[in-house]
């Protein structure tokens, strides 16, 4: 029997996210700065990003 194989889908950033960058290619989202220490420990280089949330576009003229 084959294993069914499992979809991952991207994490949905909301308004009280934080992206923080791990190193060049690793970005993980966050929901405080708590957590922000703990990553801190693990990867040195971490930084935050700018804050990300609901995207608000204003119509073109």
């Amino acid at each position: 029997m084959a294993r069914e194989k499992i979809l991952f889908r991207p994490a949905q950033a909301d308004a009280d996210c934080i992206r923080v960058r791990l190193d060049s290619r690793t970005i993980v989202l966050i929901r405080s700065m708590k957590k922000f220490a703990y990553w801190k420990e693990r990867y040195p280089e971490a930084v935050v990003l700018e804050p990300v949330g609901p995207e608000t576009k204003e119509p073109l003229p």
